[in-house]
């Protein structure tokens, strides 16, 4: 990975990109065999642990509900039983049948037709749904679609304010574009990348943080 020439902050990404990955290894995220198990992961981890996530998901999967067109028809309630595991589930069940009403009713139930759209287009439709907000729609924008947007989240604002990449009160947009600026428009990197930062933001820039241990602590 290389920085965009002249960029103090992209040298600054691009040695902490290489003292996670050295430290932490490949993450190979997103785990998801389609790209609709893909989104419907993104939308039930909003507010918990992955591994409650992978819970919710395999019900989803024996009960024949990962796939838009039998989750558009399941009632509600029975939607929010099986994925019960991932916590808030009368919200999230809601929020998934928002999302599979968007993919019915603008891409005819079709998931490669939605993630042939383009990257601008199909980010505006998934902020459209009520429950997804940037988070889960760059998500679904990079993870699913294939398309180089940064995902923010709290580890990543936690993470560089506290090494004073950006200011402690930077909105989501000024958080993003400072990974746009300074980073080569890359897939594989923006993933990789972001799931590392989650990773070093669950192990040790935590909100009571273990600078001490962390492999980014000497980052000037």
């Amino acid at each position: 990975m290389n920085p965009k020439p002249g960029s103090p902050t992209g040298e600054r990404l691009t040695a902490m990109y290489r003292l996670l990955l050295d430290h932490f290894g490949p993450q190979g995220w997103w785990p998801a065999e389609t790209p609709f198990e893909m989104m419907a992961g993104a939308v039930l981890t909003q507010n918990t642990s992955w591994g409650n996530v992978e819970k919710a998901l395999g019900n989803l999967e024996r009960n024949g509900l990962l796939d838009p067109a039998r989750l558009h028809a399941v009632e509600v309630g029975d939607l929010a039983f099986a994925i019960r595991p991932a916590g808030y589930y009368n919200v999230k069940a809601r929020r998934l049948k928002n999302l599979v009403r968007l993919i019915v009713e603008r891409y005819g139930g079709e998931v490669p037709a939605m993630l042939e759209e383009e990257p601008a287009e199909l980010r505006n439709a998934l902020l459209g749904v009520n429950g997804i907000g940037p988070e889960t729609a760059d998500s679904i924008v990079l993870y699913a679609a294939g398309h180089p947007v940064f995902v923010v989240d709290a580890y990543t604002h936690r993470i560089l304010s506290r090494h004073h990449l950006v200011e402690e009160g930077a909105s989501y947009d000024e958080i993003q574009t400072a990974f746009s600026d300074a980073l080569p428009e890359d897939v594989p990197l923006f993933r990789e990348f972001h799931a590392l930062i989650v990773m070093a933001g669950k192990t040790y820039c935590r909100k009571r943080p273990l600078c001490d241990r962390c492999p980014v602590q000497g980052l000037e």
